[in-house]
């Protein structure tokens, strides 16, 4: 029994190492001693703040490891572990910023962190991502060993990352099935697939910068692809990609990549952001996707946007008014409702701008006081801003008119856009700064106005259509009908393939707007459209935004659960607006 019994002075002791041995000081080596695959001499595994240290010594750090910070609070754990990954060009560890935001965000999450310090710079004679994929998959093995030892969940093991430690994310998420190094012991047993990732800023992802540089032709051009070592086998997992529009390790890549998961049908989120170069992006969004998924536990029950935002106490003046003057309507048809629009003035206006807004219904009906537009009303007004709602005519007109199903809604937008600028000196507000949103069939009509002011719908009929009718942005949310794969329809092939199109009436012309899409990876009418009308505008230098949700389809706002993208994406129209400066 005697053998069982420690002086208190040895029992302090060994409490102190194994507190210290699970605090955030605590490292852990990857690799036996001397069975390190592609040892370089030239390499070391240390964080640039440490290797620009006073009296840093290389051989001292020649080993890559796993750092694993402290476990969140007991209260607040939900059985996830999330590996943070670093890029630097795979030339150093640059992000120290970036590490400790995330530890400390996901942390308080409920999610035990871990980082992985991998080998850099470049290792020679083998590709420059080599050693570092080895240290990956290596790292990935022992958090899944360690699972039950610290109380998470081995198969809810994630990982973020930036810039080159999202090249080597993208592997780990992609490519699993295929080994970088061979097996040297009983770890290398265990399964090196994760279970989500986050990337941000993916660089080397396509072929005009797979060895190592900047998108030589900004990830456009006919013969520029996904690299093929991203090999997308039977375990790649969800993925929330985020992006800036002017990276110089092109964006495009992030359009590809989620097209491909599309294909697979693996549940994504594509966050692009305007105006904004190589940086990790979007970190709420990130902790909205894994909440989506379900990595963070439970979900909240879902609440309905319109018993969340039912009240028009922000609004201050109202006034309605007919679209057009009386027999002056083009191309009237017996059987549509009489278009109108209504002014909501806040009741504190802080903005000279306005936002038109309208609703969907496959231009079959379209309700301007449904859930698609009195919360953005609403939510609009409650931040100073005049919204301007519109019914424009529906249902559609009958076959044998020769017009399409969109005409005389397009007729009635273009006039609305002019009404809204020749009034809007009146009422103190900017002419100028005319933005529109509409969701679905409505989606489809915004980027007729967005990108298609030039072509005109109608002859004039009075003065005020002298006026353009050109917007300054658009916020098209989940719109239909843009592929050739769903011209009338759901989209047949998901919009995932070359051959499918945007479709013709959109013409893309000089006056085309900066636009903020909004879409669920899960619809019907397919989130595609949304994609790759963010790839034409960003060709053509127009900067836009675009946000995917996973698991979402049509109509996704209508319920949702706090804490997703669902329920928070008023907040991504404020941002758009604040960010490019157009809520002035």
């Amino acid at each position: 029994m005697n053998t069982f019994r420690r002086p208190t002075a040895v029992i302090l002791l060994l409490a102190a190492f194994f507190t210290l041995s699970f605090s955030s000081t605590r490292k852990e080596y990857l690799w036996p001693k001397g069975q390190m695959p592609d040892n370089q001499p030239h390499q070391i595994a240390a964080m640039i703040n440490e290797v620009k240290s006073k009296g840093f010594n290389a051989d001292k750090h020649r080993l890559p490891y796993l750092e694993w910070f402290d476990a969140p609070a007991k209260d607040k754990r939900n059985g996830a572990c999330m590996i943070l990954i670093s890029g630097g060009a795979y030339y150093n560890l640059a992000d120290v910023g970036y590490i400790r935001q995330w530890r400390e965000r996901l942390t308080a999450e409920g999610i035990q962190c871990v980082s992985l310090v991998y080998r850099t710079p470049r290792p020679q004679g083998i590709p420059i991502y080599q050693a570092a994929w080895e240290d990956g998959q290596r790292a990935v093995r022992l958090v899944r060993s360690e699972a039950k030892k610290r109380g998470y969940d081995p198969e809810k093991i994630g990982i973020i990352s930036m810039s080159a430690g999202s090249h080597m994310g993208l592997l780990l998420a992609t490519s699993s099935e295929t080994r970088a190094y061979k097996p040297i012991d009983k770890i290398d047993d265990t399964p090196c697939n994760i279970n989500w990732a986050v990337l941000n800023a993916p660089a080397y992802v396509t072929t005009d910068g797979r060895q190592g540089t900047e998108s030589i032709r900004q990830g456009y051009g006919p013969d520029v692809r996904l690299d093929t070592i991203f090999h997308f086998d039977g375990h790649t997992c969800p993925i929330s990609l985020h992006q800036g529009g002017q990276d110089p390790y092109s964006p495009n890549g992030s359009t590809l990549i989620y097209r491909q998961l599309r294909r697979m049908k693996i549940p994504a989120e594509l966050h692009l952001y305007p105006d904004v170069g190589h940086k990790a992006l979007g970190l709420d969004r990130a902790i909205e996707f894994m909440r989506q998924m379900g990595f963070l536990g439970k979900l909240e029950r879902e609440v309905r946007v319109m018993d969340r935002f039912n009240s028009d106490e922000a609004r201050g003046n109202y006034k309605k008014e007919a679209v057009w003057p009386k027999g002056k309507m083009p191309d009237r048809q017996p059987d549509q409702c009489e278009p109108y629009l209504e002014w909501h003035f806040p009741k504190v206006l802080k903005t000279k701008a306005i936002q038109i807004a309208y609703s969907g219904g496959s231009y079959q009906n379209n309700d301007p006081d449904g859930f698609e537009v009195a919360p953005v009303r609403r939510y609009l007004n409650e931040k100073g801003m005049t919204v301007v709602t519109i019914k424009y005519r529906t249902p559609r007109p009958k076959k044998g008119t020769g017009l399409d199903k969109c005409t005389t809604a397009w007729e009635d937008l273009q006039r609305a856009i002019r009404i809204v600028r020749s009034e809007a000196p009146r009422y103190g507000l900017d002419p100028q700064r005319i933005g529109i949103t509409g969701c679905s069939a409505g989606g489809h009509l915004t980027l007729l106005g967005i990108t298609s002011s030039l072509h005109q719908s109608y002859l004039p009929v009075d003065s005020i259509d002298k006026l353009p009718c050109n917007v300054q942005w658009g916020i098209a949310v989940y719109p239909a009908y843009v592929l050739s794969d769903g011209t009338d329809g759901l989209n047949k092939e998901g919009g995932n393939e070359d051959r499918d199109v945007i479709n013709p009436e959109f013409s893309f012309d000089l006056k085309t707007a900066p636009t903020l899409f909004l879409h669920g990876d899960a619809d019907g009418y397919a989130a595609m459209g949304s994609v790759k009308c963010w790839e034409k505008m960003r060709a053509m230098g127009i900067q836009s935004e675009l946000h995917t949700l996973a698991l979402r389809k049509h109509c996704f706002q209508i319920a949702a659960s706090p804490g997703t993208g669902s329920y928070t994406y008023l907040d991504r129209i404020w941002e758009f607006l604040t960010e490019k400066k157009l809520n002035r």
